[in-house]
């Protein structure tokens, strides 16, 4: 059997002799870029039907089509996690979103607060960031990438049954550990470059389901900190 170089996040149904139609910058980066021609073998998913082998049956500079084969893997859906964050600088919220998606986030929701730097986002291109990190890991599920909101709006609707893992950086230094809640849906909050608000920390540290978190010793960048906070919460209550 041949083997399959490339991976690739399809929305289109897949499943045994299923066609796939490709779009054109799809085609152009299989046949383009990757140099790839009719036969050979590639891995698709779409986050419902697992992971599956499909051959090139047509290739184009403007399109192609794709056959299913196999299924190589079944859908391995990630913890019941959403990770909450204030956009940064370009590249490093870029950076989150990827480690995101890799680590086993099931949802990503930049949130404004009051010190957040940046008040807009290319939600189309951080959503394109997580399909490319699902691609890369291996996994066969991609988090969807909301639009920037407003924290306290997200607060004021927040379910009644997910947990908040809120990582205060003022507690820099304090053992403040996350308690074990398993069995819950939860969710994971990192602050803005300049930190939370008096009001927003406040709110917080009231929020009834919140836990409040250290994240160590040392005060944390936010893309540090979000990872450290996967980490931890993976570590403790999540798949790893």
């Amino acid at each position: 059997m041949k083997d399959a170089k490339v991976r690739l996040y399809v929305d289109h149904p897949l499943g045994d002799g299923q066609t796939i139609p490709l779009e054109r910058d799809q085609a152009h980066y299989l046949f383009g870029v990757m140099r790839l021609a009719i036969g050979a073998h590639i891995l698709l998913f779409n986050s419902k039907d697992g992971e599956w082998r499909a051959e090139v049956t047509q290739a184009g500079k403007r399109g192609g089509e794709l056959n299913c084969v196999s299924r190589t893997k079944p859908l391995q859906m990630p913890p019941d996690l959403w990770l909450l964050f204030a956009p940064i600088k370009k590249a490093r919220t870029d950076f989150i979103v990827e480690k995101a998606a890799e680590m086993g986030a099931a949802r990503i929701m930049p949130v404004q607060t009051d010190f957040t730097n940046s008040d807009r986002i290319r939600q189309d291109r951080l959503q394109a960031h997580a399909v490319e990190a699902a691609e890369q890991c291996g996994g066969t599920y991609v988090p969807e990438v909301t639009d920037l909101q407003k924290l306290d709006r997200v607060l004021a609707d927040w379910p009644e049954d997910r947990e908040l893992m809120f990582c205060d950086e003022a507690e820099a230094g304090a053992a403040k550990a996350l308690m074990d809640v398993t069995g819950k849906s939860w969710a994971i909050l990192i602050g803005p470059e300049g930190g939370f608000s008096p009001a927003e920390r406040a709110r917080l540290h009231a929020h009834r389901q919140a836990h409040v978190v250290s994240l160590g010793p040392r005060i944390l960048r936010a893309d540090t900190a979000a990872v450290a906070a996967m980490t931890l919460w993976q570590q403790k209550l999540g798949d790893w």
